[in-house]
């Protein structure tokens, strides 16, 4: 087992939830560090070809990864690490400032095999549990709606999941995560954007993005790294198109969430 895990974290035996269908318990777990409390829900897909496949990762030791929940494609939940401990789901991440989300968060993965094995929809039955289920937890932890993040949002140099797929529109509608209508691109002229940029439009962008939350360097400059971040910020909330391009109807969308927080 690795060092993370702590002899004061008990593995799950009764879920937390009434919704729970089935409790699996992973041994992956630790204590949540500095006084570290659940303020934050991350939402995940497993990226595996099924729920049986995920859960046998999340509770094996060899691959240290874990998750409070699963929720199954056709809506069924299983728990795997009591909401009090530590899981070990958002690895290397940031969020305005804070760098171990897994102290302060509480993990969800969603059965999606993911982009690389055809990226499905989410299903109706599946949506409705992770809807139920979210609520449970903001409701039990006090957590903010804005605290309902992507776990490419916290790690957008390695992750895109859950995807432009995801609904984050309907969650929101029931009071989970943070959302405005997003300005829709502009077609052409729009894609251009990034040849006739300038630099100070550039760090714009990332200016906003930074206010909003993201881990991304404020400098002007189009890298790699800024194409994730923002490619990030647009699967969660501008999906029509994920190009990572700082254009006019990225910005203007990212204006206006940060202007429905005040």
């Amino acid at each position: 087992m690795s060092g993370e895990a702590n002899k004061r974290c008990a593995p799950c035996r009764e879920p937390d939830s009434r919704l729970v269908r089935d409790v699996r318990a992973s041994l992956n777990i630790g204590e949540r560090r500095n006084g570290g409390r659940p303020d934050f829900l991350i939402l995940h897909y497993t990226g595996l070809e099924s729920a049986a496949r995920s859960i046998e990762v999340l509770c094996d030791p060899i691959c240290q990864v874990s998750c409070h929940y699963l929720v199954d494609v056709d809506g069924a939940i299983t728990q795997m690490v009591r909401e009090a401990d530590r899981a070990w789901h958002a690895g290397l991440s940031f969020w305005k400032g804070e760098t171990d989300l897994n102290s302060w968060s509480i993990g969800i993965e969603i059965q999606n095999p993911g982009h690389a094995s055809g990226y499905p929809g989410f299903p109706v039955g599946q949506m409705d549990a992770v809807e139920a289920l979210s609520r449970e937890i903001l409701a039990r932890h006090g957590i903010p709606p804005h605290h309902v993040l992507a776990h490419s949002d916290v790690a957008p140099q390695r992750k895109i999941d859950p995807g432009e797929k995801f609904d984050w529109q309907r969650l929101h509608r029931a009071g989970i995560g943070h959302w405005v209508p997003p300005r829709p691109p502009d077609g052409a002229s729009d894609r251009a954007y990034d040849q006739a940029a300038a630099d100070e439009q550039v760090r714009a962008c990332q200016r906003l993005l930074a206010i909003y939350g993201y881990d991304v360097a404020v400098d002007g400059l189009w890298t790699t790294e800024a194409r994730r971040v923002i490619a990030a910020f647009q699967r969660h909330f501008r999906p029509q198109r994920v190009d990572g391009v700082p254009d006019r109807s990225t910005i203007a969308t990212l204006e206006d969430l940060i202007a429905a927080l005040t």
